[in-house]
């Protein structure tokens, strides 16, 4: 389904929440696709459980050395730490940014959403999140909804959210099937 398309998954170099990057990055796979892990560094980045340490995984390219141009979809997995980074580093908001630019579809999850309202691509879109970014989203112009999965395509592009870890499977299926057009 996702053969011949290159995903981007874009993390912090430390604060991603594990589950959130690997799941994912197992979906992709197995559905064809080749996920490309990005950061603001080169390296490796650190995972964790929640707030504990768990594995590093290794970077591919950083934030600088590529372009949105490069991959057929984004995903933002979530993390309290990793968006809060990754929302402090221009070049990784540009990077996001571009995809809705380029009419590229995007998955976030949990925290990720704290990433594209830096972006400011969340006015008039419809997504969830963590609950706790529901004002966040509010202020920045979206509607947050409390359910498990949702697709907005009220932009140039098809914007994919789920709220936490409980919500992976569904997250998955549903960026699997946007991804593949």
């Amino acid at each position: 389904m996702l053969q011949d398309k290159t995903i981007a998954f874009l993390a912090a170099p430390e604060g991603v929440e594990q589950v959130e990057l690997t799941e994912p990055w197992k979906a992709i796979k197995q559905a064809g696709g080749t996920p490309k892990l990005i950061s603001t560094k080169s390296g490796q980045i650190q995972a964790f459980n929640h707030l504990d340490k768990a594995d590093t995984f290794a970077v591919d390219s950083t934030v600088e050395e590529v372009s949105a141009a490069d991959y057929d979809a984004l995903v933002l997995p979530g993390g309290v730490a990793n968006p809060d980074f990754l929302r402090m580093d221009p070049k990784a908001v540009e990077f996001a940014k571009a995809f809705f630019q380029d009419g590229k579809p995007v998955a976030a999850i949990c925290h990720a959403p704290w990433t594209l309202i830096e972006a400011d691509v969340v006015r008039g879109r419809t997504l969830t999140s963590w609950p706790s970014l529901r004002t966040d989203l509010r202020n920045a112009g979206a509607t947050w909804v409390d359910e498990e999965v949702v697709t907005c395509d009220a932009g140039p592009n098809k914007l994919v959210t789920s709220r936490k870890p409980d919500d992976l499977k569904a997250f998955c299926q549903t960026a699997i099937e946007v991804f593949g057009g």
